[in-house]
C-alpha cells in the first residue's frame, strides 16, 4: 500500500448513520486479563454503546498475535503490533523482523504500537528504549503505517525523536496529559493526539494544548482496562466507557459530544486507514 492511500473497511461515512451517534475507540487493551471472564460481553456492550470500531493495541509480540487473533472475523475491530517501552528490556535481537513480519501478514494490523518512552517506570535502561523507539518510528514510515506513542516523564527525549524521524512518519500521543515540547514536535509533524479518560479527572493539566490541536487531529480512546473516565473512575475500564471520554473532550472544547464523536471517528478512521469517507 502506498503512501496515502486507505484500506477500504465497508461502504458509508465514519461517523454517524441513520442519525445513530458511532464512536471509535482509538487504543484498547482487551486482550488483558482482566477481561479473562467476560471479553464477548465487553466487547457486545461497546457494540451496544455505539462503538462501532475499536483498536486493540499490542505491548509486546506475543500480545499482537493475541490482538490479531481477536480482531479476526470482528467487524470494526483493528489491531497493531509493536513493543511497548515497559517490554523492551525483554525483547529479542531479532524483534524489529518479528514486527515486521506480523505486520505485513495480519490483515487486521492496521499501526505500529504501542512504542514510546516511559521514564516514570524506567522498566527498562532509557537508551534502550530509545533505540526501540527510533527503530519502531522508522519501521512505521517504511510499512506505512503509523505508530501509536506512548510517552510519559520522556517529554524532551520524545520532541527529540520526532524531530529526527524520518520525514512524512505518521504517529499519534495516545492518552496525552501534557509535555509542551513534545507536542510542538508532534504538531510540526502533523501527528495526532488521543485523549483519554484522564480528560475528564479534575488533575488533568493539558486542557489548554487539547484545545490546541486541529479538529481533524484529535482522537479519543478508554486505554481499557486502565484509566476509567469520570464517573466510573477506579473501576476496570472498557471500550463501551469512551462515550464518557467524549463527554469529557465536548466539555473542554465547548462543543457538542455529537460533533466530538463525529469528528474523532472520522480521523481515527483516517488515522489507521480502515475507511474511505
Amino acid at each position: 500500500m502506498g503512501h496515502g492511500e486507505l484500506r477500504r473497511e465497508e461502504e458509508g461515512t465514519a461517523s454517524a448513520r441513520d442519525g445513530v451517534i458511532e464512536y471509535f475507540d482509538s487504543h484498547c487493551h482487551l486482550t488483558d486479563t482482566a477481561f479473562r471472564d467476560d471479553r464477548e460481553a465487553v466487547f457486545r456492550r461497546a457494540r451496544e454503546a455505539g462503538v462501532t470500531r475499536l483498536t486493540l493495541i499490542a505491548s509486546s509480540l506475543d500480545d499482537a498475535l493475541r490482538a490479531a487473533d481477536l480482531a479476526v472475523d470482528r467487524e470494526g475491530v483493528f489491531s497493531t503490533v509493536g513493543v511497548h517501552p515497559h517490554a523492551v528490556g525483554e525483547s529479542r535481537p531479532d524483534d524489529l523482523e518479528r514486527i515486521r513480519g506480523l505486520a505485513t501478514s495480519k490483515g487486521s494490523v492496521v499501526a505500529i504500537g504501542e512504542t514510546g518512552l516511559d521514564y516514570f517506570y524506567d522498566n527498562a535502561p532509557r537508551a534502550q528504549q530509545r533505540a526501540s523507539f527510533d527503530a519502531q518510528l522508522a519501521l512505521g514510515f517504511d510499512l506505512d503505517l503509523p505508530v501509536v506513542v506512548h510517552a510519559r516523564e520522556a517529554d524532551g527525549d520524545i520532541a527529540a525523536a520526532l524531530r529526527n524521524m524520518p520525514r512524512g512518519t505518521r504517529g499519534v500521543l495516545h492518552c496525552f496529559t501534557g509535555g509542551d515540547e513534545a507536542f510542538a514536535a508532534a504538531m510540526d509533524a502533523g501527528w495526532y493526539v488521543s485523549a483519554s479518560g484522564i480528560a475528564s479527572f479534575k488533575s488533568f493539566r493539558a486542557s489548554d494544548l487539547l484545545r490546541e490541536v486541529p479538529d481533524d487531529r484529535i482522537l479519543i480512546e478508554t486505554d481499557s482496562p486502565y484509566l476509567a473516565p469520570v464517573p466510573l473512575r477506579g473501576k476496570r475500564n472498557e471500550p463501551a466507557n469512551v462515550v464518557h471520554v467524549a463527554a469529557a473532550v465536548a466539555g473542554l472544547l465547548d462543543r457538542s459530544i455529537e460533533e466530538v464523536a463525529r469528528l474523532t471517528t472520522q480521523n481515527a478512521c483516517r488515522f489507521y486507514g480502515v475507511v474511505t469517507a
